[in-house]
């Protein structure tokens, strides 16, 4: 399944631009991140993709056909975590999933096959007669999940799921993303922790002020990962300063990073630098984080 957002613009009162002729695409299997500051039109692009609100130019279409002329289309294929649940103590989580079953047009051994697997999949099954005001955070978060998923949408589109979320919560939603997307779900996801999305998806999507933001600059530098049997602090970190080839180097967590030039030769250099100096790492590794030096190399920051 292919979904387009083609030229999208939604402006709203006094001329402002929530979003400003906006176009890209994803399809089944992609993790699409979808970044930039408060304010850059994130939530506003997410709620015309749901339907909730309505565009006043472009199309936005699934599988060639546009969900601005028939939002069925959208209702059968979309499932919406919003970024947030309420917070009800009159409402169980099975009623909960019940009722957007429901809504969904499910009944009789559907309905309850449907919330019976989505409770599964989410890790809701012991939790389905507590009310949505005992829930902690991350139980929350599954169950807005298991609401987007009842109906088995085959685009997800998740506004910010990872906010507010522990350690452990934010890894079991990672697990569960990468899982949807084996499913050959297309997935959309918000987020401001950047470190978060780089683990989770395929790609992304940089948007500031309404509008697509070119993502071609290329680091010519890249982050090494270090561990060492006998952790030398400070001392270590001065060693590794001195080494030709080291622009930046710190303290990180119980090991190192070092930035260097990009490139296998030079992480060669560096390897072989370090038994030379009688340095044998336990743990040489690239580090990704890509994605946060783009977004700071293309955004400036400004509110609309």
């Amino acid at each position: 399944m292919k979904v387009e957002i083609l030229h999208v613009t939604r402006t709203f009162q006094r001329g402002f631009n929530a979003v400003d002729d906006l176009s890209f695409s994803f399809s089944s299997g992609e993790v699409v991140g979808f970044v930039g500051p408060n304010g850059a039109g994130k939530t506003t692009t997410m709620r015309m993709l749901a339907t909730l609100d309505v565009p006043d130019s472009g199309d936005i279409l699934i599988d060639g056909k546009s969900i601005l002329d028939d939002p069925a289309i959208a209702h059968r294929a979309i499932g919406f975590m919003p970024d947030d649940l309420p917070d009800r103590a009159d409402t169980t989580v099975e009623e909960y999933l019940d009722f957007f079953g429901r809504a969904y047009g499910l009944r009789g051994k559907a309905l309850s096959d449907a919330v019976d697997a989505v409770a599964d999949f989410t890790g809701l099954s012991s939790f389905r007669e507590k009310t949505l005001k005992e829930l902690s955070k991350g139980m929350k978060q599954r169950v807005s999940l298991a609401r987007a998923l009842v109906h088995d949408p085959q685009v997800i589109v998740m506004d910010e799921p990872a906010n507010g979320l522990d350690p452990r919560a934010r890894i079991e939603l990672r697990e569960l993303v990468r899982a949807l997307a084996e499913k050959g779900k297309a997935l959309l996801i918000s987020s401001h922790i950047l470190s978060e999305l780089e683990e989770m998806c395929t790609t992304s999507v940089i948007i500031e002020r309404g509008k697509r933001l070119s993502t071609d600059f290329k680091d010519e530098t890249a982050w090494i990962r270090l561990k060492f049997n006998s952790q030398g602090g400070e001392d270590t970190l001065a060693r590794l300063l001195e080494m030709p080839g080291v622009k930046e180097a710190e303290i990180a967590g119980s090991g190192f990073r070092v930035r260097i030039d990009a490139g296998d030769d030079a992480a060669e250099r560096l390897a072989k630098e370090l038994f030379a100096k009688g340095l044998a790492p336990i743990h040489f590794a690239s580090e990704a984080g890509r994605l946060e030096d783009v977004f700071m190399h293309v955004t400036k920051g400004a509110l609309a």
